[in-house]
């Protein structure tokens, strides 16, 4: 039968996995969904954690099957078609991966979903993914989750198994004496975190270190010569733009962009850079900060531009990479998944509109923020918060 390699792979795959560790994104799901959609960034762990969840609460038998749409079979053969068969063999549970792979995937998985509704679909795939656009219309039957890479806290749990929980911003703010002493009664953090900036984004990381940029490198060029082309139906020529354009942030990170001399060096109109600075925001290479007076629009540059966290940041700067783009990089990484985070009139970031940071090493003085309200130094090197000073590794334990 067509089926039965895909099975035995399947069963292959869920029965390998390590369900010791888990994603924090793991916990806020609701499995119980007919369609949920996880989107992240290559290397963070979308595929470990759907595995996982197969191992631990799925039925081993034929209702549950795991399949990656890279594969040969998917070449000569529809997805529709595919779980028709699969849910006359008693199909259930069907997790697909690599979505991204496959052209036309999400109207095939409307289609599967409409017409199957004993059917529970796990997906996964690219962050480059637009589900909440085209023909396929998901948006309205999909839930979506986004997996970022690993917090501090994650990094630290996974590496020297501990078992701290995270911590929201509010409790950061308003009990960061207390909380830093008691993990600092535990851990090293400042050298921790140095490590973590490194090479701790990518849990790949930890079981290859030695190997950790030629795979991280690995992983940029297939999202800027695979992902990205395959969902925005661009060629190659604008993939080298891209590449030419990511150079030139990673040398200056944290850029402020001058958009008309920039699209001027690499022969493009202001819209095409601008629609580049967006296909790389979404595919989680970079991140943008727009300023908290102008917003966000397809019209408006962002006011600085950053890689998207400090892993990248000392990949691909040729020189050693910038101490203060570091920081700047680890906060906004760790601040933008859970909160709003803009350009400020003062400081280095409004957080929610209320919040204003400042970030910068241990003997950061308050003199740029002197006159705000709810404005904090977020220091490094330093272990114990002292007033409104909070040290910087402290905003890696929120999630």
């Amino acid at each position: 039968m067509k089926l039965d390699r895909l099975y035995t792979w399947s069963y292959q795959q869920i029965k390998r996995t390590n369900s010791t560790f888990k994603r924090y994104l793991y916990e806020r799901i609701d499995w119980n969904n007919r369609l949920n959609i996880i989107i992240g960034m290559r290397g963070t762990g979308k595929t470990t954690m759907m595995l996982q969840y197969a191992k631990e609460e799925l039925p081993f038998d034929e209702s549950t099957i795991y399949i990656s749409l890279d594969d040969i079979y998917f070449t000569v053969n529809h997805l529709v078609e595919f779980a028709e068969e699969f849910v006359k063999r008693g199909g259930k549970y069907l997790l697909i991966d690599e979505a991204q792979k496959y052209p036309n995937w999400s109207k095939e998985v409307k289609m599967i979903f409409d017409n199957f509704p004993e059917l529970k679909m796990i997906i996964s795939g690219s962050s480059a993914i637009e589900i909440l656009k085209g023909e396929g219309d998901l948006s309205r039957r999909a839930i979506i989750y986004e997996l970022h890479g690993l917090s501090l806290r994650e990094y630290i749990n996974l590496k020297y198994d501990k078992q701290f929980t995270p911590f929201p911003l509010n409790e950061i703010i308003t009990k960061p004496t207390p909380l830093s002493i008691s993990i600092s009664e535990s851990i090293k953090p400042i050298k921790i975190f140095e490590e973590y900036l490194q090479n701790g984004y990518y849990p790949f990381s930890l079981n290859d270190e030695n190997n950790f940029s030629q795979r991280m490198m690995q992983v940029i060029n297939v999202v800027l010569e695979i992902d990205i082309p395959s969902i925005n139906n661009i060629d190659y020529n604008a993939v080298l733009k891209m590449k030419k354009l990511l150079g030139i942030i990673a040398e200056s990170v944290p850029f402020k962009p001058n958009v008309t001399k920039l699209a001027n060096q690499l022969l493009l109109s202001r819209e095409t850079l601008l629609k580049y600075f967006t296909l790389l925001t979404k595919a989680d290479v970079i991140s943008t900060l727009y300023s908290s007076t102008k917003g966000i629009s397809a019209l408006n540059k962002p006011e600085k531009i950053y890689l998207q966290n400090p892993n990248l940041a000392h990949l691909l700067s040729s020189q050693n990479a910038n101490t203060g783009n570091i920081r700047e990089t680890f906060f906004l990484n760790q601040l933008q998944i859970n909160h709003q985070v803009e350009y400020p009139p003062k400081g280095d970031f409004l957080v929610d509109k209320k919040f204003t940071f400042e970030v910068g090493g241990k003997n950061k003085s308050t003199q740029q923020i002197k006159d705000l309200s709810y404005a904090y130094i977020a220091a490094d090197n330093i272990e114990i918060a002292v007033g409104n000073k909070i040290p910087l590794w402290l905003f890696g334990f929120m999630y």
